[in-house]
């Protein structure tokens, strides 16, 4: 069985990229969402395995879509994505509950390093 990714960026090309990485290598990307609503009812309704989800977005911050998806799957794994200099943010985010993070810019390998490492790990 596929693992299951909705992927969380305001960035229209970031949202692309990520999922034209992980549909290549073999993940279903079940949603892309642009914003903190749409991320937690669209977790909520797709049941990701994992979701990368960006620590700022137009409506919200990574960090509360965080919390707002722990409380509907707190089982669900999430590497949050964040710009070099948010390192306050993502150690809280980690505290949070996410399982991993990359930092922007990103190559292909090591997106698919961390969100295989945070699936694999219990």
């Amino acid at each position: 069985m596929k693992n299951r990714i909705l992927i969380v960026d305001d960035s229209f090309y970031m949202r692309t990229m990520l999922k034209n990485v992980l549909t290549d290598a073999g993940y279903e990307v079940v949603g892309e969402a642009a914003n903190g609503q749409q991320a937690i009812e669209m977790a909520a309704a797709t049941k990701p395995d994992l979701i990368t989800l960006d620590v700022i977005l137009p409506d919200n911050t990574g960090l509360d879509v965080l919390k707002g998806i722990r409380e509907n799957d707190p089982d669900v794994k999430v590497v949050m994505c964040s710009a070099v200099g948010q390192e306050v943010i993502v150690n809280e985010a980690l505290e949070s509950g996410a399982s991993a993070y990359i930092v922007k810019p990103f190559s292909e390998e090591k997106v698919l390093e961390i969100v295989g490492g945070a699936l694999s790990a219990e």
